[in-house]
């Protein structure tokens, strides 16, 4: 592996500190219990990198996102960390017929309400349902998605699941608890590379990424976890299922990408 690229992600890191360090220390003197909180400094140093980043990293990603929700998604979308809601703008508006988001940094919330709204959702009508907390209240989540009417037909990660912690427990316990049979799970994720030596670089990185971007790690096969999925008789929970990368994006990439659908096996 290239040096350059094995390095690369010091100029990301000099990139988030030198927009996010002053808003995150202004943070700090209006409530100064952050300094021994540090999950939740980390959220706010990461909500304010979200709000320079979101948009270019949305952009990036647009033909793959494009090509992953906009032809699959349809009835209620359950958004696993839905950031600033970017995924409303690929969402056929006669197919989607409900957009749960649910996103644990109540930062953000605001930003996802005005694009959901933009985009035809919204909470007075039952069409739009924001949701904090973190995925692993399965429990939680589902009693409020109950109490709004809705089920879960479309289960959407993207770029989320690298930062859920106990990840191969929580997404098993996502699918089961809140995805309906014949429901579909689309993701697009970064996760571990296949090569040894991004991998190896990956696992080099990603105490550090951690630390700074709110849990995200950059070594998870998530892709591979979701595919193993199996129920109770140890048989696979999916009746259909594919995987692919993002077109054009090279092998040494620390941040090697994965989409996939896949559909929960009826009952």
């Amino acid at each position: 592996m290239k040096l350059s690229a094995s390095l690369g992600l010091i100029s990301d890191l000099r990139a988030a500190f030198c927009v996010a360090t002053l808003p995150t220390l202004k943070a700090i003197c209006r409530e100064p219990s952050l300094i021994i909180r540090p999950t939740a400094l980390s959220r706010t140093f990461m909500a304010v990198v979200w709000d320079a980043f979101a948009a270019p990293t949305d952009k990036s990603a647009r033909p793959t996102k494009l090509a992953l929700i906009s032809p699959y998604a349809r009835g209620a979308v359950l958004d696993i960390g839905a950031g600033h809601g970017h995924s409303v703008d690929y969402f056929d508006r006669r197919t989607v017929t409900a957009y749960i988001a649910l996103e644990p940094n109540a930062r953000m919330h605001p930003a996802i309400r005005t694009r959901a709204t933009e985009a035809g959702f919204k909470e007075a009508d039952g069409t739009l349902l924001i949701i904090g907390g973190g995925a692993e209240d399965t429990v939680g989540i589902r009693k409020q998605i109950d109490g709004a009417g809705l089920q879960v037909d479309t289960m959407l990660s993207i770029l989320t699941l690298c930062s859920v912690p106990d990840p191969q427990t929580k997404i098993a316990r996502l699918v089961s608890d809140l995805l309906v049979p014949g429901g579909q799970l689309l993701f697009y994720e970064h996760v571990l590379s296949p090569r040894a030596d991004v991998a190896w670089w990956q696992r080099f990185w990603s105490p550090v990424w951690r630390t700074v971007f709110d849990g995200c790690c950059l070594e998870r096969p998530t892709h591979r976890w979701i595919e193993e999925l199996q129920d109770q008789d140890g048989e696979t929970i999916w009746s259909e299922q594919g995987v692919w990368g993002k077109e054009g994006e090279p092998e040494e990439h620390l941040f090697w990408h994965r989409c996939g659908r896949f559909v929960r096996r009826s009952l």
